[in-house]
């Protein structure tokens, strides 16, 4: 019994032990465990955390795929993608390459605004480094890492348009120029690589790379580049047996070359000297892909508020984000001050005025495209037989002739409607200047309170007094313009005047050479919905804010509405309408007329514009759009088959799916 107890006891003590012991262990534990409780409580997982993890995440399953694509043998992707979409045809190159087509002509390349590469060769401190280092196109690293240097070097100065003091940037030379924008992203790429394929090489090729974001005549001015092109071109042709070159410009490059063939048969100084019968002797054709040959009403939005359709709606997502100041950065700007020294964008402002563009309430396109039309793969060559039908009947007539609205009322009502206050009257009172202490200049700040209120009480903008509001809101850059760009319809060809540089890129007020069996080529991407007009408002941001933006909140009300985000949309390639690509192939130099006072034979060359049919296909090959449409076999084909010998009779002639025509018959442009 006694033994009992004392067993007990001993089981009753060794229990009370174990339960100190357990009770001093949970304190232990409590005690380290506490503090990290506590931290992350006090962690809570933000929106930035989500956002970074998810960025996060589409890279790495980016890079990982782009490693899976780049390791695995050549013949996978063509196997997998041959099982999904059928057998692939042939690239142009390859197949006239069977027809047993071969190298001819020589063809020069001209890039347009934006697609070539700038290097640096002097700098300021903060771009140490950076010798002969790409500063646009590539990888854009140095955007990333030093962002207002970056912007700083990307400047010219405010007043010459010319190189700020200690900074020089300069072009890539070469077809590497611009045959990639940035890594996988083609411009020039596709069509050298089917040129090569008919035996073409860089004897036999040029990339007639210029600094973009000079004016035309300074290109010349401080880096001889006018120059420079003539002597190659010249000497392509010595060596190539006599045979003349084919030129094939792009978007902007349109414009630069249209300037070039003015300024090579001008005396010098102000031109080449080459003499009238230059182009006659040297070019076979001129093939303009994408050309905004009387300007694109997105230029206008871009110097008004540094926006387009794609931006407004980022800023509808971020309101103000891009506005304030992140990481030092106070995105537009800084976007806005960089861009409006780019003197280039001015030669793409719309041309013609009211006559070209409409006025407030009419315009040459009326209603004619459907914006929510179902785009067909139908781009085969000379097949115009697959129109999409377009209901007219459901379609509500736009004034696109109206480029500025403020306000989705003022866009859809009559003239008689609207009342205006005359822009004039505030454009002649005394400046008072915004005295709200910004970090980042621009010329909005120095116009002040009232005069932004006039610009939106004006009400509406067409292509007659856009010309007055940019002069208004931007004095500095078209004063700078103004000596470099003109914008409307001669009415004496044959005036003095006209022998200025300021008129040579605007096919309204100029000639075309003395050059009758030269051709010249129309081509552009059409069915894509187009900025054509804009729906403004005045924003209520600070002071040191840009004080207009596109109102993305005005919508057209059906799905085949042409007004979605307070954009009007027309027929074109997403940048450039079709009105200013095709009016002055289809009348402004159709046949022997006074800008076209020799004859040169004119071609307009569609290309309905067809999305790729899978994420295997990349851009695709029956893009229309502005860039895309680089890699389009069809105008790949019409290319090589000109260089290698055919002229526009033996393509087929005219290729036409817009109406086109149509509108060219509403617009007196007296020939």
């Amino acid at each position: 019994m006694s033994f009992s107890r004392r067993r007990k006891g001993t089981d009753s003590s060794k229990s009370q032990n174990l339960r100190c012991n357990i009770v001093k262990e949970d304190e232990k534990n409590n005690l380290y465990e506490s503090p990290r409780k506590e931290s992350y409580n006090s962690k809570k997982w933000s929106c930035w955390d989500s956002c970074c993890w998810f960025i996060g995440f589409v890279c790495s399953v980016w890079w990982f795929l782009l490693l899976l694509y780049n390791t695995m043998p050549a013949s996978i992707p063509q196997y997998v993608t041959e099982a999904i979409t059928g057998p692939l045809t042939d690239p142009p190159g390859v197949k006239l390459r069977k027809e047993g087509l071969t190298v001819n002509h020589p063809v020069v390349f001209v890039p347009g605004i934006v697609t070539g590469g700038l290097e640096l060769w002097e700098g300021h401190q903060c771009a140490e480094g950076l010798f002969r280092k790409r500063l646009w196109g590539g990888s854009f690293g140095e955007l990333y890492k030093r962002p207002l240097c970056w912007a700083q070097h990307m400047s010219l100065d405010n007043e010459t348009g010319l190189d700020p003091p200690g900074i020089r940037v300069r072009p890539v030379s070469g077809l590497v120029a611009a045959d990639y924008f940035a890594a996988g992203y083609f411009v020039w790429a596709v069509l050298i690589a089917n040129l090569a394929q008919i035996g073409y090489e860089e004897k036999t090729m040029y990339m007639a790379a210029y600094d973009w974001r000079l004016s035309f005549q300074n290109t010349e001015v401080r880096d001889q580049t006018l120059s420079r092109i003539k002597s190659n071109i010249e000497l392509m042709v010595a060596t190539n047996g006599g045979k003349k070159v084919v030129v094939i410009p792009h978007s902007m490059g349109v414009l630069y070359f249209l300037h070039f063939m003015k300024w090579v048969e001008a005396p010098p100084p102000m031109g080449g000297g080459g003499g009238s019968e230059w182009c006659a002797k040297h070019i076979k054709a001129v093939m303009n892909i994408g050309g905004p040959f009387l300007g694109v009403p997105k230029s206008v939005s871009g110097l008004f508020s540094v926006e387009a359709r794609d931006i407004a709606i980022a800023r509808t997502f971020a309101p103000g984000f891009l506005d304030k100041d992140v990481f030092g950065l106070q995105t537009f700007q800084h976007l806005m001050r960089m861009t409006r020294t780019w003197d280039s964008t001015m030669s793409m402002i719309p041309k013609g005025g009211e006559t070209i563009w409409g006025g407030l309430d009419w315009s040459p396109e009326g209603s004619s495209f459907n914006c929510g039309a179902k785009t067909l793969r139908n781009n085969s060559i000379n097949n115009t037989d697959q129109i999409p039908n377009i209901n007219l009947a459901n379609m509500k007539n736009v004034n696109y002739g109206r480029i500025i609205s403020f306000g989705k009322d003022v866009a859809e009502a009559h003239s008689s409607k609207i009342k205006r206050v005359d822009l004039l009257d505030s454009m002649k009172a005394d400046m008072l200047a915004n005295l709200t202490n910004c970090d980042i200049w621009i010329e909005y700040h120095d116009i002040g309170d009232h005069r932004i209120k006039a610009v939106a009480d004006y009400k509406v903008y067409t292509a007659g007094s856009i010309l007055d509001l940019l002069h208004f809101v931007s004095p500095k850059l078209m004063a700078r313009g103004g000596a470099h760009f003109s914008y409307g319809i001669a009415d004496n060809l044959d005036d003095p005047k006209y022998q200025h540089y300021k008129y040579w890129s605007n096919p309204l007020e100029t000639k075309l050479p003395d050059a009758p069996d030269m051709e010249i080529y129309s081509m552009y991407g059409v069915g894509i919905p187009t900025e054509r007009a804009y729906v403004y408002k005045v924003t209520t941001a600070t002071d040191c804010s840009i004080p207009f933006q596109i109102d993305t909140s005005v919508e057209g009300g059906s799905e085949d509405s042409c007004l979605k985000g307070g954009v009007f949309s027309a027929d074109g390639d997403e940048t450039v309408p079709v009105l200013s690509a095709g009016l002055m192939a289809a009348k402004g130099w159709r046949g022997k007329t006074r800008f076209n006072p020799s004859g040169i034979p004119t071609y307009i060359r569609e290309y309905s514009h067809a999305p790729p049919a899978n994420l295997l296909e990349g851009r695709g090959t029956q893009s229309g759009a502005h860039v895309d449409i680089m890699g389009n076999f069809a105008l790949i084909e019409d290319i090589i088959r000109v260089a290698a010998g055919a002229t526009g009779k033996e393509l087929g002639g005219d290729h036409v799916y817009s109406d086109i025509f149509k509108w060219a018959e509403r617009i007196n442009l007296q020939l």
